[in-house]
């Protein structure tokens, strides 16, 4: 189901039908290196992720995280973008991966600007925050790229691992 589209992209939501994708994108050189393993080796372990994630996410707050795929090839899944509330921070969380041959070309941010549309006319958030590894500096220009601001390093999760928050006010 098409959640909103973009001038060249399609966002969707996720089905257990994606889960060959996944295992492909949660294996990627820059999924592994700034996201981390989620030990996502067959589509059985895809598909149980997609129940107890996203599709469980859009059961519980509306929303989650959506495929996105070009106009001129809707059938073929480049990325993620979306929305997740974590009970690990205060704000819904924006996130976005894609596939090596995508990156670089400004589907991140064509797609977190529909996304951040939805955030604020659809789901009526009032504000939005981002966690990035301090490495990845593609995903901290991006977000900066989409007026989002530096307010602290967080250690959200129980691996301990130390964490760069951003955000931004929506109203």
């Amino acid at each position: 189901m098409i959640v909103t589209s973009t001038k060249r992209l399609i966002i969707s939501k996720v089905t257990l039908n994606d889960a060959p994708f996944f295992v492909e994108l949660m294996n990627t050189p820059s999924w592994l290196k700034y996201i981390g393993d989620r030990n996502i080796k067959s589509v059985k372990d895809a598909k149980s992720h997609l129940k107890n994630g996203i599709l469980k996410s859009y059961q519980e707050s509306g929303y989650g995280f959506y495929k996105v795929a070009q106009k001129i090839e809707p059938d073929k899944a480049i990325g993620i973008v979306g929305l997740v509330k974590r009970k690990e921070l205060e704000h819904t969380d924006i996130g976005f991966g894609f596939l090596p041959d995508y990156e670089g070309k400004g589907f991140g941010f064509e797609s977190s600007i529909a996304i951040m549309g939805l955030a604020k006319n659809i789901f009526k958030l009032e504000k939005v925050c981002a966690i990035t590894n301090p490495k990845n500096k593609s995903s901290i220009h991006l977000l900066e790229k989409l007026d989002f601001s530096f307010e602290k390093k967080v250690k959200p999760f129980d691996d301990g691992k130390e964490l760069l928050l951003f955000a931004k006010d929506l109203l």
